[in-house]
């Protein structure tokens, strides 16, 4: 038996691991790609899948695409025909989302920033190939600037500001349709702006902010309702819902074009944008009905009881003990409903209105870009997922910052 002590332990009894392990990079690709030896092949096999489709793809974006169309129609694609004298009102609730959206992440993210990159990049990348003007791109440039900024002070203040980016949040929504639309008389300081004129991502963005903002909350009280013990609630609840969700979105949106005026007296007219946002909120409130309903079952029985006995009413045990725990187990897939329903908004083209696809559909009708299908939806394929990744990003560092999943 030894008498050596084991803090004098010799360099020989120190076991190293194996040359693959010292370098994570290494290490990581070596396990997770080509060990055991099936892992090996379907590596390769992937690999030459993404190289036959990665070759032809490049020789046609950079040789035969034609992507003057994209170039030329840029701003009919972003904003529509929303006044020239005016888009600064856009630029400013884009600075405000990028600031907002630096505070969240630099105050909750501890990990995998590198994630955060795609959505750094792109306003540069655009810049610099874009045909835009000066004042365009200083304002993509800065949108960078203005999320790194707001990453360090969320960053450096991390438990204020948790405590209330979900207010800030809540406070943009309202902030960004406003702006949007505009509060005075057409010779004030933020003039409305006519439906009529909004389009292209601008519009895509309205439909879509407008309709998480008020499909959640008829959704947490239906998910409730279809709980309620009154008969009455519950089974208006329940034949809401289902009625909902029996159908297609389109469908919808057709009765709220075309049914919605009967409902209403002669002499009030509501326009195209506002019958579009009714339908969209109608259709998504009964999915995040049951996608909260699914959180409240999740909750046992002795949190109800629990709550009682600490002398809370029926309002007070929802709103401050059950709703909380009940939406923070459901955040994955609320999050999903939501860009599910960013990407529905392009349904609405269907129906008359110029959204990215509607503006997309009349680029190609212009008789010099004919046959340029594949550069305008790949333009536009490429917008859906650039913001479709931001929430899921956004999703995914907020579960992570409440602990969603572990104990």
């Amino acid at each position: 038996m030894s008498l050596r002590p084991a803090t004098a332990a010799s360099k020989a009894d120190v076991v190293l691991p194996p040359p693959t392990e010292r370098y994570p990079l290494l290490g990581w690709v070596w396990k997770h790609l080509f060990t055991p030896w099936h892992n090996a092949l379907l590596t390769v096999l992937a690999l030459g899948l993404l190289y036959l489709l990665a070759v032809p793809f490049a020789q046609w974006a950079l040789t035969q695409a034609r992507w003057e169309v994209v170039v030329v129609n840029l701003r009919l694609l972003l904003i529509g025909q929303y006044p020239l004298e005016q888009v600064w009102r856009l630029w400013l609730s884009v600075h405000v989302l990028a600031f907002v959206a630096g505070l969240t992440i630099g105050s909750t993210v501890r990990a995998g920033l590198w994630r955060a990159v795609p959505i750094l990049a792109a306003p540069w990348a655009l810049a610099l190939v874009a045909d835009f003007d000066l004042a365009t791109r200083a304002h993509l440039g800065a949108l960078p600037v203005v999320g790194l900024v707001a990453f360090v002070l969320g960053r450096l203040g991390h438990v204020y500001v948790r405590r209330h980016v979900i207010g800030l949040w809540v406070i943009y929504f309202p902030l960004f349709i406003l702006l949007v639309r505009g509060l005075t008389a057409e010779e004030g300081w933020l003039p409305v702006v006519p439906t009529n004129v909004w389009g292209g991502l601008v519009l895509t963005f309205v439909l879509t902010v407008a309709g998480i903002i008020f499909s959640f909350p008829i959704g947490v009280l239906l998910a409730l309702g279809r709980r309620s013990n009154l008969p009455l609630v519950r089974w208006a609840s329940v034949v809401y819902i289902e009625l909902v969700r029996g159908v297609p979105l389109v469908t919808i949106l057709f009765m709220a074009q075309i049914m919605l005026p009967l409902f209403l007296p002669s002499n009030v007219t509501i326009d195209r944008v506002l019958r579009a946002v009714v339908g969209i909120v109608l259709f998504t409130a009964a999915y995040q009905a049951e996608n909260v309903r699914g959180g409240l079952q999740a909750i046992s029985r002795g949190q109800y009881e629990a709550a009682y006995a600490l002398g809370l009413n029926s309002l007070q045990t929802n709103l401050f003990i059950i709703l909380p725990q009940a939406l923070r187990n459901v955040i994955p897939v609320l999050v999903g409903q939501f860009i599910a329903l960013y990407k529905d908004t392009s349904l609405v083209a269907i129906v008359g209105l110029l959204d990215l696809l509607g503006i997309a559909k009349s680029v190609l009708a212009q008789p010099a870009y004919i046959g340029t299908q594949r550069e305008v939806y790949l333009f536009i394929s490429a917008i859906y997922w650039l913001f479709s990744y931001v929430m899921s990003y956004l999703s995914q560092r907020l579960e992570k910052a409440l602990g969603v999943g572990e104990r």
